[in-house]
């Protein structure tokens, strides 16, 4: 009747409906407990103030009981801060300073993941409050005593209150993701060697239940510890397995060899068992040693077996040949498994068993059939690396398969170390991490600066708006200004009208307080941030008028405070990184597909000359290219969540959309391949074959320089398009006569990173780097 949609009122408020209960029910007890029974105001404040920071301004990812964790967790850290603030304050210079390098820190400890990242406003909040005057370091234990009651019966509501089911963790949806992959490799190995479309489909779809996207906050494996690495390897490790799987085709005549079906079988046990290890199941040592024995005796069936040269090759190959096969790459669209086989959307036919005996007779393998061994030998290693990351996320530095090798270098390292190189890779102005971490600081240290040296009247308030509204756009930070002032003026003409009319009746305040409290976390939420900034001017005021005898004037007051802390926000924002993750973003792929273009020269030059390396991730350019990469992961989780629109770059010509995933999905690709590649025995191609892998890695290689420049032009880039294929080199053969196993998968690895490159580029724009229809995937 009223044109609001059956039942939407209760599922957009359902959820901050129970949060803000808990907080209320929470905050009202410990108040009303130590201002009225125990008479004891500092604590009070504190236990309110504790209890709102982390249950109401922080966002801490997770169930109910996942949070109270948090929360128990964070108690000696809230206690650390209320000394340090109390005693800081002394003077402003030193509260100024503290405010600086607390502000920093705490905002910087995003790098440890969702949980520190979500709650670092409210323990931005818990330095805030005793950094400001009255500077009385005899009053500490009191506010221990408050922070300490707050955080303590928080966590308990958490646990105890409108608690729900869990939803899967991460390790529970890797184990089902082996379970997939079992199937799929147990299918493979029987006639008729192929998956069908609903098996692919269900492969697909396996694999993106592990996308980090996907995967609520609290479930992602994020962290620095050796666990949370082991298993997001696990997880990249299982989609790498299921796509290759997803794509592996028949065998190109008659039923494969043995060793073919020995391995997909011993893929199947590997995976089964590496399931049951993320359920705390046993080490799945049988199935590994089974897997690498028999991916051992596939490598030395076909390692010195060539291909046989072509029965009539064409004496003057054409000057343009198709574009499919120019370059001597497959078609875009190759498969990503290392092989060029059929796409997943061709149709699969069952191998022809009439001419299974020309094919295990000969005494070459056809190329094919090289084809089909190296990635089948991929699939292989990339069950093998799942097996060994599952069993270090479960059994951590207890693990039981085999010694760390480089690909885990982790796998030894103490907590603090692995703490420090995270924070040590992101200690530079190209990561995101340190921009927020250093714009946050600045805003805040301002605001403090300014409230002491003008004595400001409560400046906490200013400190708290400059906390609260800063954004990492400009855009978005001029968009919740206005909205916040807007909520503030007419929350404080509220607030000046109830102070006016009740006056010193604090037992008007008090029995109001619950309810008002009620409404703000309930609509706050909802409604965005001019409501909250209105509800919470009338709850501060309430509070305020408990403690001490207030007049209208406080309203007024409040208004200040908040239009000086939006100011100061502004103006940071204005000149700290305006447009967040937009351009750096862009800048950090840019720098990625450059590093990837080396290590593709790189790796091309080795295979073709026979070389490999003893460890791969130490090879040249990898470790680079794995900083870029982290760079990069951490500039698009926070592009996702910043405004499509972005208003702040008129004048700026027109960007085209990119798919960034496909960016991220190339830079693993060649890390994985390459180093699959440079695993010894390295033996050499013959120079047929090597000066025709070393043209594809050139191309490949110069594809990728090609996406660098677009992504971050300089002023005299060209702008040109420039074919995706180029013509082929005079004496180029796609498949070089006597050209080894070795060749083929190199061959195919080349072409998987050609695929993902012609899908970064989207075929529209929206605006100045805004998103196209596939931007933001």
């Amino acid at each position: 009747m009223f044109g609001l949609p059956a039942g939407r009122f209760p599922r957009d408020y359902a959820a901050p409906g129970r949060d803000a209960v808990r907080i209320t029910l929470v905050v009202a007890s410990v108040f009303y407990l130590f201002r009225y029974g125990l008479d004891r105001p500092v604590t009070a404040t504190y236990a309110l103030f504790a209890a709102i920071a982390l249950g109401g301004l922080s966002k801490i990812p997770g169930t109910g009981r996942q949070r109270a964790r948090t929360v128990v967790r964070l108690l000696p850290v809230s206690w650390v801060l209320v000394a340090v603030g109390t005693y800081l304050s002394v003077r402003t210079w030193s509260a100024v300073a503290g405010m600086l390098v607390v502000g920093f820190l705490l905002a910087f400890s995003a790098v440890g993941g969702p949980r520190w990242a979500g709650a670092a406003p409210g323990l931005q909040l818990l330095y805030i409050l005793p950094s400001f005057p009255p500077y009385d370091p005899g009053t500490l234990g009191a506010r221990l005593a408050g922070t300490t009651a707050g955080l303590a019966l928080l966590a308990a509501s958490e646990a105890l209150l409108f608690t729900g089911p869990d939803p899967p963790s991460y390790r529970e949806r890797a184990a089902a993701a082996a379970r997939r992959a079992a199937r799929c490799a147990t299918l493979l190995a029987a006639p008729p060697y192929t998956l069908g479309d609903a098996e692919i489909e269900a492969a697909r779809e396996t694999g993106q239940t592990l996308r980090s996207l996907n995967v609520p906050e609290a479930e992602r494996p994020a962290g620095p510890g050796v666990r949370d690495r082991a298993l997001s390897q696990t997880g990249l490790a299982l989609r790498a397995l299921l796509n290759r799987l997803a794509l592996l085709a028949g065998p190109p005549c008659g039923p494969p060899v043995p060793a073919v079906t020995d391995v997909l079988n011993a893929v199947a046990a590997l995976a089964t068992a590496t399931a049951s290890r993320l359920g705390s199941g046993p080490p799945p040592t049988t199935a590994y040693d089974a897997l690498t024995g028999a991916r051992a005796r596939l490598a030395t069936f076909t390692a010195g077996r060539p291909a046989p040269p072509p029965a009539n090759p064409p004496a003057n190959p054409p000057a343009n040949p198709p574009a499919s096969t120019a370059s001597g790459l497959p078609p875009a669209g190759a498969p990503e498994s290392g092989t060029h086989l059929p796409s997943a959307d061709a149709p699969k036919s069952a191998p022809d068993s009439e001419s299974a005996p020309h094919c295990e007779s000969a005494p070459d393998f056809p190329p094919a059939v090289l084809r089909e061994h190296a990635a089948v030998l991929d699939v292989a290693d990339a069950a093998l690396a799942m097996a060994m990351a599952a069993d270090l996320a479960v059994g951590g530095r207890k693990r039981a398969l085999g010694a760390a090798t480089s690909r885990f270098w982790y796998a030894t390292a103490r907590p603090p170390a692995l703490w420090w190189h995270r924070a040590y890779g992101h200690a530079g102005r190209r990561s995101v991490f340190f921009q927020n971490a250093v714009r946050l600081a600045l805003a805040l240290t301002a605001a403090r600066l300014v409230a002491g040296v003008d004595t400001l009247p409560h400046g906490f308030w200013a400190t708290l708006a400059a906390l609260t509204l800063t954004r990492t756009t400009l855009d978005e930070t001029r968009s919740t200004i206005r909205r916040a002032l807007t909520g503030t003026l007419a929350g404080a003409l509220v607030t000046a009208g109830l102070l006016a009319l009740v006056g010193a009746h604090t037992v008007v305040y008090a029995a109001v307080l619950p309810a008002v409290m009620l409404i703000a976390f309930t609509v706050g939420p909802v409604k965005g941030v001019g409501w909250a900034q209105g509800m919470f001017t009338l709850l501060v005021a309430l509070v305020f008028a408990q403690l001490a005898p207030t007049t209208w004037r406080l309203a007024e007051v409040r208004l200040l405070d908040v239009l000086v802390g939006s100011a100061i926000g502004a103006v940071i924002g204005l000149l700290a990184w305006p447009r967040g993750a937009h351009d750096e973003l862009r800048r950090v792929t840019a720098e990625l597909m450059r590093r990837a273009a080396e290590i593709v020269v790189a790796t091309s030059a080795s295979v073709a000359g026979g070389t490999t390396a003893a460890a791969p991730p130490a090879a040249p350019g990898h470790r680079s290219l794995h900083h870029e990469l982290v760079l990069a992961e951490s500039a698009y989780a926070q592009y996702q969540s910043e405004p499509a629109a972005f208003g702040g770059g008129r004048g700026r010509p027109a960007r085209p959309a990119v798919d960034w995933q496909a960016a991220l999905m190339a830079a693993h690709h060649t890390l994985w391949g390459s180093a699959r590649l440079l695993e010894p025995p390295g033996t050499g191609l013959g120079p047929a074959a090597a000066g025709s892998l070393g043209a594809l890695g050139d191309r490949v290689a110069g594809r990728m320089l090609q996406v660098s420049a677009a992504l971050d032009p300089g002023g005299d880039t060209p702008t040109a398009p420039v074919p995706l294929i180029d013509p082929s080199l005079a004496g180029f053969t796609a498949q070089p006569p006597g050209a080894p196993r070795r060749y083929y998968a190199t061959a195919s690895w080349l072409a998987s990173l050609m695929t993902d490159l012609t899908r970064i580029a989207g075929t529209g724009h929206g605006g100045d780097g805004a998103p196209g229809p596939r931007d933001r995937r």
